[in-house]
């Protein structure tokens, strides 16, 4: 049925090397020495994925079962696990403050002050400071398009006056990676595994998956030394995860966050993880959303990360499809074979 779109996936590979950590040297999100590597890499397999239709495998391509690193897709998992944590009781409110519960001086003073959950989940935080060595600044004027080449006239990385919390979007890993610190604070425990307890095993997930933060990211929490975990593989580290686990955790989404019949996400949670923030239409809770990519049906929403690595799931026909190494620039064309197929 979808031998066409699997064609088609298999013969449009990014232009990634196999070998991550030379990419990454090589400057591919900013040049030195903003790029130094913190965390751990691995060389990439080739173009795998898997597409299920009403929880079912209905086509696969590849090395489904080829652990890679998966970039930005984990910024999605951190949401997930933020569901977890209002479902817990840990987060109140999403506009609450997260000074008021996170105590650490990472939101001291009137503007780190002001930011709360849902800024840092729509990444209209606006935070400001340095976190494991890495500055807020290394992000600032980044345009998604073109990496480290910034917004037109521009140059990533340079000084840009702030905004007030919740007035500005910019896509910006150190300010992922706070969230990703108050989320530890929060729970008390190390992420992955939190994960790995309220999402992984309850859906049937394999345990060759792995999340990783930096070589300088272990701080204390309650006493002990705990990895804080990155929201992506933008210096190394990250989910390392292969197709087939990845597709249980959209499906899961699918799902409206229940599964065999218990609900794994709080009710609601998925609805709210994909509206629309208000001043970026095409973005919600560290999901991307259908207006990102007009060719996918209304409703749909990805978890993307950088190198071609892709979660789309689409409401409308019941269908998850995970893509390992695609060419970006193809994807529209793929989820439109994959639509003609249907």
């Amino acid at each position: 049925m979808f031998k066409t779109a699997v064609a088609f996936a298999e013969a449009n590979e990014t232009k990634w090397l196999r070998d991550i950590q030379a990419q990454l040297e090589a400057g591919n999100f900013e040049p030195p020495p903003d790029n130094e590597i913190i965390g751990p890499t691995a060389p990439r397999g080739g173009p795998n994925g898997v597409i299920l239709r009403g929880g079912v495998e209905v086509a696969q391509w590849g090395n489904p079962l080829q652990v890679d690193m998966t970039f930005s897709v984990a910024k999605s998992y951190l949401s997930i696990l933020a569901g977890i944590a209002v479902g817990d009781g840990l987060i109140t409110d999403l506009d609450q403050p997260v000074g008021a519960t996170v105590r650490d001086g990472g939101f001291d003073g009137p503007h780190n002050g002001a930011i709360t959950w849902r800024h840092l989940l729509q990444q209209t935080s606006e935070w400001e400071g340095t976190l494991f060595g890495k500055a807020d600044q290394i992000d600032r004027y980044r345009s998604l398009a073109t990496e480290f080449a910034g917004q037109p006239g521009k140059k990533k990385g340079n000084p840009r006056p702030l905004q007030a919390p919740g007035s500005y979007w910019e896509y910006n890993d150190v300010r992922v990676n706070r969230l990703s610190l108050a989320l530890l604070r929060r729970f008390g425990r190390p992420l992955p595994e939190v994960f790995a307890e309220r999402i992984m095993r309850p859906i049937g997930a394999s345990d060759s998956w792995h999340w990783h933060g930096y070589f300088n990211s272990t701080v204390e929490v309650n006493g002990a030394p705990i990895e804080s975990v990155s929201g992506g593989g933008h210096w190394g580290g990250g989910v390392f995860i292969h197709a087939r686990d990845q597709a249980l955790v959209g499906q899961l989404m699918l799902q409206g966050g229940s599964w065999g019949g218990t609900q794994i996400l709080p009710q609601g949670w998925v609805d709210l993880s994909v509206t629309p923030c208000a001043i970026k239409p095409d973005y919600g809770l560290l999901w991307w959303l259908q207006p990102n990519q007009p060719a996918a049906p209304a409703g749909s929403y990805f978890a993307v990360g950088a190198g071609g690595n892709i979660t789309w799931i689409d409401p409308a026909h019941d269908l998850v499809a995970v893509l390992r190494w695609i060419d970006n620039a193809q994807l529209g064309r793929f989820i439109a074979l994959v639509c003609e197929a249907l």
